[in-house]
C-alpha cells in the first residue's frame, strides 16, 4: 500500500521476479480496462480521470480474475489494494483469510507527485497529470487511514521508508519477505 508514485509497482515487480509471486497491479489492470473501450472501461476511465475510486465490486472481480489466472504462483503481491476498508473486509471474506503481510511504502507527498509526473511523461498516462495526482493523493490519505488501522490491529503492517533509491527500497522489501519464510 502507499500513495501514487510511492514505488509500489516497481517494488512488486522486483519481488515477483525474485520470489516467484504473481504481481497483481490494480492500477495497471484498471488502466488496461479503461483503454479497452468497453462500457465498463469507459466508466472506469471517467472515474480515474476525476481521481476518484472505482467501485469495490468491479475491483474485486478484476483482482479475483487475475489471481485465478496464476494458479502456479508461490503467492500474490496485490499492488494498490485495498484502497478502502470495505475492500479489505470483502477481500478477506472472499479469500477466507487475511493477507500474510501488508507492506506500506511511506513517502512524502512531494516525492510522490514528482515521481508520478515523471512516470506520466514516460508512460504517457492520462491519470498522471498533476491535478489528478493530487486528487488521488487526497483520496488515498482519506480512504487508507481506516485500512491501515484495520491491518495494524491484526499486526500485519510493515512500513518501509520509500524516499531512497529503488535498489535500497528493494533490499528493505526483501528483508520483510524473508522474515516470513
Amino acid at each position: 500500500m502507499g500513495g501514487p508514485g510511492c514505488g509500489k509497482g516497481t517494488q512488486c515487480k522486483n519481488m515477483a521476479t525474485k520470489y516467484g509471486f504473481c504481481h497483481v497491479g490494480l492500477g495497471q489492470l484498471l488502466r488496461q480496462e479503461a483503454q479497452c473501450g468497453s462500457r465498463r472501461g469507459r466508466k472506469i476511465r471517467d472515474i480515474m480521470l476525476q481521481g476518484l475510486l472505482v467501485p469495490t465490486g468491479v475491483i474485486l472481480d478484476m483482482i479475483s480474475d487475475n489471481m485465478l489466472s496464476c494458479p502456479e504462483s508461490r503467492g500474490f503481491l496485490i499492488d494498490g489494494f485495498p484502497r478502502e476498508l470495505k475492500q479489505a473486509k470483502e477481500f478477506e471474506r472472499i479469500v477466507g483469510r487475511a493477507p500474510n503481510i501488508v507492506i506500506v511504502f511511506d513517502c512524502s507527498m512531494e516525492t510522490m507527485v514528482q515521481r508520478a509526473l515523471c512516470r506520466g511523461q514516460v508512460e504517457r498516462r492520462a491519470d498522471d497529470c498533476e491535478s489528478a495526482i493530487r486528487q488521488r493523493l487526497e483520496t488515498h490519505y482519506t480512504m487508507s487511514e481506516p485500512v491501515l488501522t484495520f491491518y495494524q490491529q491484526k499486526n500485519l503492517l510493515r512500513n518501509i521508508l520509500a524516499e531512497e533509491a529503488p535498489e535500497n527500497i528493494f533490499a528493505k522489501c526483501c528483508s520483510v519477505i524473508e522474515s516470513l519464510q
